[in-house]
């Protein structure tokens, strides 16, 4: 889908050339979740590049409930000995008997539309999904386990921090729909701990940002998201809020680069927060950037109530990234970089 573009095609090196020891990847097996998402999609180009620029022999298990997706987005892999697609719901036990060394577990609802359409989906995914990834690592001794999770464990800023480091926790009213996605994430993280003290797994927590890039679905309802769109079509900006937000931002090859790193020098039982330390940005200043790309306007629209249903509430969220830093990692990309690179790419792609 996306192997003909440069600009891609250079994320994706920058992802393979990470500064960890890939070397302990060499020969591994290596199951990723969510694998057509915005992440995992990344996420298995780069462990295929790595097999084909530097013979690293690395199986991908490529796992994912919409196949017709995969074969989107994986196509020049399905002859691949060393790509593997395995269409799985994950709420339903994963039996696969074959070596497994690493999971990445990103299989979630991850957007507004779906929270608030699928809520009973979205809380099930966290939480009987990542139950059923544990217990397949805990059945096949997995090295080790990443869950994904969210900066929306930490609900509101209540007044008292600048920023989320991984001690805090905020305020989530649960007597809400909304509240679902970040309650289930929660949820999630406490039953990693269970199985860590219990059933001794190995699990590392990579708390993301809000994350963005150019493997982002084309129904995707994050307000970024419907930015980009905009752009990419050059159209004017829709925003559906005073966009006063202000949140922690990502690109996805960052946060790709970030995960496989806490794969190798995470420590179990640990949580990490994955963000550019030097981003804190508005709704309105993304909406900006990218009317100056395009130089075209910002409108406003009330957005339509099964959308809105599905928005966070937060109006701050800085995530403190010093605990991954002093491991050793750090984002590369400023938000005017990703979004530029994320806009060609999707121009690209029409």
């Amino acid at each position: 889908m996306f192997s003909n573009n440069t600009v891609y095609n250079e994320d994706i090196t920058n992802i393979a050339s990470c500064a960890i020891e890939w070397e302990r990847l060499r020969n591994t097996h290596i199951l990723i979740t969510g694998a057509t998402g915005l992440i995992g999609t990344a996420l298995v180009d780069a462990l295929m590049y790595r097999n084909a620029a530097h013979k690293d022999n690395i199986t991908v298990y490529a796992m994912s409930r919409n196949g017709e997706k995969a074969r989107e987005r994986f196509g020049d892999y399905f002859n691949n000995p060393r790509f593997v697609f395995i269409q799985h719901d994950v709420q339903s036990p994963i039996q696969i008997e074959k070596k497994i060394d690493f999971i990445i577990h990103g299989a979630s609802n991850t957007h507004p539309i779906a929270y608030s359409s699928e809520p009973i989906n979205t809380i099930l995914l966290s939480v009987i999904g990542t139950k059923n990834i544990l217990d397949l690592a805990v059945s096949r001794n997995v090295k080790r386990t990443i869950f994904l999770s969210t900066v929306e464990i930490y609900g509101e800023n209540r007044g008292d921090i600048e920023q989320f480091d991984e001690t805090y926790c905020g305020y989530i009213d649960c007597n809400t729909l909304r509240a679902g996605y970040p309650e289930g994430k929660r949820a999630a993280e406490a039953l990693c701990q269970a199985y860590i003290n219990e059933k001794k797994a190995d699990v590392v927590i990579a708390r993301c940002s809000r994350v963005y890039g150019p493997t982002m679905s084309f129904d995707d309802s994050k307000a970024i998201a419907q930015f980009l769109r905009n752009a990419a079509k050059n159209e004017n900006i829709v925003l559906k809020s005073k966009g006063t937000q202000r949140y922690s931002y990502c690109y996805v090859a960052d946060v790709c680069s970030a995960i496989l790193f806490l794969l190798l020098n995470g420590k179990n039982e640990e949580a990490y927060n994955i963000a550019d330390f030097n981003i804190c940005t508005s709704l309105y200043e993304i909406a900006e950037i990218l009317s100056n790309y395009t130089k075209k306007q910002i409108m406003y629209e009330i957005p339509a109530s099964v959308e809105a249903k599905g928005y966070s509430k937060a109006t701050k969220a800085i995530l403190d990234c010093s605990k991954i830093g002093e491991l050793g990692w750090k984002a590369t990309f400023s938000i005017q970089e990703g979004l530029a690179r994320t806009l060609e790419i999707m121009k690209a792609r029409g």
